[in-house]
Parts: C-alpha cells; structure tokens; sequence
C-alpha cells in the first residue's frame, strides 16, 4: 500500500494511549470478568499500542466496574516498552495503585466547580489540595499525569475560559508532573478552540508534556486530533471501540475511535506502531464481550485498502 508523506505541519510520529480498559469499560452496565479485561489489555499490547490506561483505583463503590484493578494489574504479561496507566483519585488509591507497579499514575480533577462536586464531591480547590499531596509523595517513584477534565467546556456551566484551566496547568507543572491532558469530557471542543488552548498551553509550560483527550459526541472528535497534530501535540488518547463516556456528565458518549484514529493517521504517513488489522481484531472481539454494536467506523468499513470482488456489486436500480 501506498501512502502519503507526512505533511511538514503534522508530527511524523505521535504516541496512543488506549484508554478502553479504563474509561471505556467503566461506563459499560454489562459486568466484565477480570479474565476479559486482561484478554483486552493484551489485545492491546500485541496489536502495538505504547500506552495502556488499564484501570482505577478508585472506591469499588463508585464504579464496580473496576473493582478488580489489583487482579487486572497482576494477571497482565508486561511486555517491555508499553506502559501501562492507572487513574487514582486520592492518596488511598495511589498506594494501591503502586503496589501493582504502575508505569504512570493519571490523577483527574475537573476545573469546574459544577462537574467537580457531580464527579469528585468536591470543589476544584478541595480537589487540588488533595491531588497536590499524592504528587508530593510519589513524584519521585512513578511518573505522574494530571487530567483536566472539562477543559473545552463543562455540561452545566457552558464554555470554560482558556485562563480557568491555565490557571491549574500552572499550578501543577510548578509540583513537577510528568504532563497534563486537556480533557474534552462531554465533545464540546472545536477545533480553533483546541489550537487555541494548546499554543496557549504551550506556551505557559513548554516542557510540560501535553495529551489531548477528546469525547466524539458531537462527532467533531477527529477534526480535533488533527487540529491537535497542527499545533504539535504528539500524545493522545483514544478509546478502542468508541466507547466510554463520563457517568456524571450528562450527553457524554464515547471517546474519539482508537481503530479510526490509527487509520486516519496512517493514511497521512504519521507512524504509530500500532497494527491496525490486529486492532480492528482487537475492537470486534471487545464488540463480542459487550454485547453491543461499537461506534468506530473502519472496524465495519474495513481501511481504505480493502477490495472487494466486483460479483459483489449490485444495481441498485434506476
């Protein structure tokens, strides 16, 4: 197959987290069993994904979904080079977490008053506090990311000001984290908006690792990843399946297409490492488990590749 140069305003490289494990399965209502789960994260990693968010520690109350994050970590054959993430919300499910040897620990805070007392039961200050104390104990053990969710706009109070989320990029790059994500949490950014907050991002913190996390629920999704790769961004998140969402914001639907995303990056010539046959391998054996169609689009269209017998073709009529 023949593809594209990359163009010389978009990376040639970039870095996928899939983040299906996590935020996907934790808006599923079927159970899936712990073995599923592992079978996911390993789908994974042998179809090439770097980055893995696996799971949460997070009260098994809050999402029973996850309640199994020790066993998932565990029964996981590592393979070297892939890392793999776990979202914790306090200092509790931080010593949890690094039990099980993370590579990375994803700290979440909303920088909304409204979706941070529906999300967290706190104000984004009380969250801060909070966060600023696991990143004082473990930033010298494990690398650290702090998303942000509602950074594009919050589902009860509407568009969030580009100095509202600098304000806390601010404050947790002067603490020392690896990077943050600027999180789409209900697909309310566009894409002027994304290279806006990004080169404004860029330049308050240009070390700071930046990974951009979009919902598609406005179906906007891809337009912003690549409005992202046009500003410079090289990590992203991705869900495979398209599916996922936030249980307490209300419209969210599924995470922008790991198999779409890969497809649309690859027909550009940007390098992934990420095998896209076996991913779709990956996105309709997770179909299977859940029971339900998913809302990726190359998983059914097969990559622009794909031929079909001319037999196949039927009039369609007059």
């Amino acid at each position: 197959m023949t593809v594209s140069l990359p163009s010389k305003l978009l990376p040639s490289k970039v870095v996928l987290c899939d983040v299906a494990p996590r935020d996907g399965l934790q808006n599923e209502t079927k159970p899936v069993s712990t073995a599923q789960k592992i079978a996911l994260v390993q789908g994974l990693i042998q179809a090439g994904l770097p980055r893995i968010e696996v799971t949460s520690f997070v009260s098994p109350k809050a999402i029973p979904q996850l309640a199994d994050a020790h066993d998932v970590m565990h029964g996981i054959t590592r393979k070297p080079g892939v890392e793999l993430v776990v979202l914790v919300p306090n200092q509790k499910g931080a010593e949890r977490a690094l039990a099980c040897s993370p590579d990375e620990l994803n700290l979440v805070m909303s920088v909304t008053a409204s979706h941070s007392k529906a999300n967290l039961r706190m104000t984004p200050d009380e969250s801060f506090e909070k966060l600023q104390q696991v990143i004082l104990q473990t930033r010298e053990k494990v690398k650290l990311n702090v998303s942000l969710s509602c950074s594009f706009g919050c589902p009860f109070e509407g568009n969030v000001e580009a100095s509202e989320v600098l304000h806390w990029v601010s404050r947790f790059h002067a603490l020392g984290v690896t990077g943050v994500s600027l999180c789409d949490t209900t697909g309310m950014a566009y894409p002027s908006q994304v290279r806006a907050l990004v080169e404004q991002t860029q330049a308050l913190a240009p070390t700071l690792r930046i990974t951009l996390h979009f919902h598609n629920s406005r179906g906007l999704g891809l337009a912003n990843v690549f409005e992202g790769l046009r500003a410079g961004v090289t990590h992203f998140d991705a869900c495979t399946g398209g599916i996922g969402g936030c249980p307490y914001a209300p419209g969210a639907s599924g995470n922008v297409c790991m198999e779409d995303i890969v497809h649309a990056l690859h027909c550009e010539g940007i390098e992934t490492g990420v095998d896209l046959a076996q991913l779709i391998d990956v996105s309709k054996s997770l179909g299977q488990t859940l029971e339900h169609p998913l809302s990726g689009q190359v998983v059914y269209a097969g990559p622009r590749s794909r031929r079909y017998a001319c037999d196949l073709a039927k009039p369609q009529g007059a």
